[in-house]
């Protein structure tokens, strides 16, 4: 098994994980923070570009505003399942209204809206409020069984 690239939420930097290593208790080189916490970090545009291009953990992106009530009723559900899929899987939140720009590059059309990137592309995506045990569930179904 070959080393993980992860891409710290908080400052971005790439960080490389040896198979060796217990990914929940690394730590960015960059900053000091923890690479996995069991809580989906809020990123911006540039962080989360750095996210989808660079890890090799595939990385589910949860957009939201904050003036959505099924994004706000969404947003437990989506910690809960952060606590329950890392380190196999990133998650990340992206605020549309302040990353306007990058929720156009991303064709969003409705919120929420959670898409899977993996390798640098998408792999899935879909719109409207899910419980944890679906998110699970759905991001299971789209990636082979020895990744989740």
């Amino acid at each position: 098994m070959s080393e993980s690239l992860v891409v710290c939420a908080k400052c971005g930097g790439v960080n490389r994980l040896p198979p060796s290593r217990s990914a929940l208790g690394g730590k960015c080189g960059k900053c000091g923070a923890r690479l996995f916490s069991g809580h989906p970090e809020d990123v911006d545009a540039t962080v989360l570009e750095r996210q989808i291009a660079r890890s090799t953990v595939p990385v589910l992106v949860d957009v939201w505003a904050q003036w959505c009530g099924p994004c706000r009723m969404m947003a437990p559900a989506f910690e809960t399942a952060a606590r329950e899929l890392e380190p196999y899987l990133r998650l990340v939140k992206l605020n549309s209204d302040v990353e306007q720009s990058a929720a156009a590059k991303l064709e969003i059309r409705g919120i929420p809206t959670i898409i899977l990137f993996h390798g640098g592309r998408e792999i899935a995506r879909t719109s409207g409020a899910m419980t944890a045990g679906q998110i699970v569930q759905w991001v299971r179904a789209r990636l082979p069984a020895a990744s989740v």
